[in-house]
């Protein structure tokens, strides 16, 4: 028997969040080693663990897995969460694929020059409110079922949640305007798995903040 999954990474959200979101829903327990300065990011790479020198690095199965979209398809489909045919893990992989954009504004945000935070924020909200959440709105209302694919728990269905608690934290009030969005978060915030990594305590991360943008800063600087 193999161990816990064991993530490498900062002590934060960025392109681990995701991966984290979807081994708690899988109902995984996994173990962390945070990053916290140039020299431990440094030695990753010169012993050969990075393959393309980026984290994040999650050493699963006797693996050692880089490349976020492989470690989330990985996960996906050994606990049974991407589909059960071909044209199912296509739809998946549209809707991830999409939201991953979205959270590529949120991820950069903390990043933004202080003089750019009110743009940026306004350039999330369109986004959301006028290309992103329209579509799974109407996705949910036109199949009438609880998930996004197959009416059965899917990776894409762990994406969206993430993605709609990242946006509201930054915008409360963004989805007003989406019931189905509404009671799909109610539903999904109920599931046993996603209920537990919601409460205070579990390896969910909190928003980014000053310390967590300078260490990025310091242990990724050229």
């Amino acid at each position: 028997m193999l161990g816990k999954p064991r993530l490498t990474y900062l002590n934060g959200r960025g392109r681990m969040e995701p991966i984290r979101w979807l081994l708690a829903a899988a109902g995984v327990e996994f173990e962390e080693v945070y990053l916290e300065t140039k020299e431990q990011y440094d030695k990753l790479i010169k012993d050969g663990f990075l393959l393309f020198q980026q984290v994040p690095l999650v050493e699963i199965d006797g693996m050692k897995m880089v490349q976020t979209r492989a470690i989330l398809s990985y996960i996906a489909g050994k606990y049974n969460l991407y589909g059960k045919d071909l044209k199912e893990r296509a739809l998946i992989d549209m809707y991830v694929e999409g939201i991953a954009d979205l959270m590529q504004m949120i991820l950069m945000f903390p990043f933004s020059p202080p003089d750019a935070k009110e743009k940026n924020l306004d350039s999330v909200k369109e986004r959301a409110t006028n290309r992103y959440f329209p579509v799974f709105e109407k996705v949910l209302k036109q199949h009438g079922q609880d998930f996004l694919v197959g009416n059965k728990f899917s990776w894409a269905d762990v994406q969206l949640m993430e993605a709609i608690l990242a946006v509201e934290e930054k915008i409360p009030a963004v989805l007003s305007g989406f019931p189905q969005l509404q009671a799909f978060k109610t539903k999904m915030s109920n599931m046993p798995t996603i209920k537990k990594f919601l409460q205070p305590g579990s390896p969910r991360k909190p928003p980014p903040d000053a310390h967590y943008v300078e260490t990025v800063l310091k242990v990724f600087k050229k």
